[in-house]
């Protein structure tokens, strides 16, 4: 809307998506702190239909910011939303260990990690549509935010309570021990309790460096979702839609990845899979790389005329593989630190990544706009990706035997 639609002289199009993604990232630095002390204070399922109601407010705001085509409001409601998920991702991912056993923690994940890329595949792609359709356009997407948060907030209902679950003896005596310890007082002050928080995390190297590499997979995937739009029409010569089919691609990627952890694990320990994605990433990543560099100059071509070409479909397969190694990776690296850490403050762990992830995301950002300003090309970014991936992935798996250790183990299994 902002970038096709509306001529704002103080946001210019070419810095709307900075803007619009500085800002949705914004509230994780402020208040992920907060949210971990409230998602480890209350319960869960209460967590997720306050949110759930919070959204539903926010969307009839961005109603009115949609129908009177106020900029200032939309972005408003930007930073809004980044708060809702603030607060949401601490319960979400806190609430999955006590309602799941430790084998089912990274089937657990892979749905949410499926269910989270498809969503925002579909949002992306639905809400591309909606706005563009003549004349009622605006009002159709209007009422469809509201619908969506309307359907949120209806299906948070249905959420179990934690006391109705049916919980292993651990976590029932753990539950159990929760409920009659004294709840911690809140620390407004956020940038005590952000540093807390990140020393809490410390406590446990293993918890730690894996709150580390799940943040370097936010780096690693900011790099490629940022640039889909520029690689597609400046290096593969597409159109809007060849961008269009590489998110659509990399979301499902994503997605099988995550669901295939639980069957190569076979729902043993998953911490073998973590090498094997880290691979995936650092080989598939370089392929791409070697595959779109010094592609002729062409015309703009549709997404018919490009899938014709032979060589486009070993690009679409690179990219599919390597967005699989992402789900791959990071689905065991979520599990593990649901399982070891401690309940009692589980959720401000997961703050603590947060805000990690956010800080490894702005960093990406900062870097990748640095290195194309210096005259590197994308798929010379793509390549320089790999190379530090792997030399990250070195430092992490000898750091922490864990990994390596359980990859030998499966190996034979995975093949």
């Amino acid at each position: 809307m902002v970038t096709y639609q509306l001529q704002v002289a103080w946001l210019p199009p070419a810095l709307a998506g900075l803007v619009i993604g500085a800002l949705f990232i914004l509230p994780f630095f402020l208040f992920s702190a907060t949210a971990g002390q409230f998602a480890d204070a209350l319960p869960k399922e209460q967590i997720f239909r306050a949110v759930k109601s919070l959204e539903i407010a926010i969307m009839l705001i961005a109603a009115v910011g949609f129908l009177m085509a106020w900029v200032g409001l939309l972005l408003s409601c930007v930073f809004l939303m980044g708060l809702h998920s603030t607060v949401f991702g601490p319960a979400k991912y806190a609430y999955l260990p006590q309602v799941l056993k430790p084998a089912e923690l990274v089937g657990g994940n892979g749905m949410v990690e499926m269910g989270t890329f498809v969503a925002i595949l579909l949002g992306n792609l639905v809400g591309g549509l909606l706005i563009t359709l003549p004349e009622i356009g605006v009002a159709v997407s209007a009422a469809a935010c509201i619908l969506v948060a309307c359907w949120g907030r209806w299906m948070a209902q249905g959420i179990p309570s934690i006391t109705t679950q049916g919980k292993t003896q651990e976590n029932a005596e753990k539950t159990s021990e929760l409920s009659t310890s004294a709840p911690s007082p809140i620390n407004w002050n956020p940038i005590t309790e952000t540093w807390r928080n990140l020393l809490l995390a410390r406590q446990d190297p293993l918890v730690f460096k894996s709150l580390l590499a799940i943040s370097w997979m936010w780096f690693f995937g900011a790099v490629y979702l940022s640039q889909f739009p520029s690689f597609a029409k400046e290096v593969l010569h597409g159109d809007a839609q060849v961008a269009s089919m590489m998110l659509v691609v990399f979301s499902m990627g994503v997605g099988a990845g995550a669901l295939m952890c639980e069957r190569l694990s076979q729902r043993q320990s998953a911490n073998g899979l973590v090498p094997l994605g880290a691979l995936g990433m650092t080989v598939f990543s370089l392929d791409l790389s070697a595959v779109s560099s010094g592609l002729p100059a062409s015309e703009l071509q549709s997404l018919t005329t490009f899938l014709t070409v032979p060589a486009q479909g070993h690009l679409v397969l690179d990219l599919f593989l390597l967005s699989a190694s992402v789900g791959l990776y990071s689905v065991p690296l979520y599990a593990l630190i649901q399982e070891k850490a401690q309940p009692d403050h589980r959720a401000r762990i997961i703050a603590a990544n947060n805000i990690l992830n956010a800080l490894f995301m702005v960093v990406s950002s900062i870097g990748v706009g640095a290195l194309l300003v210096a005259g590197w090309t994308i798929p010379q970014v793509f390549a320089g990706m790999a190379a530090v991936n792997a030399v990250f992935a070195l430092w992490f798996f000898a750091s922490t035997s864990d990994f390596w250790a359980a990859f030998k183990r499966r190996w034979r299994g995975l093949i």
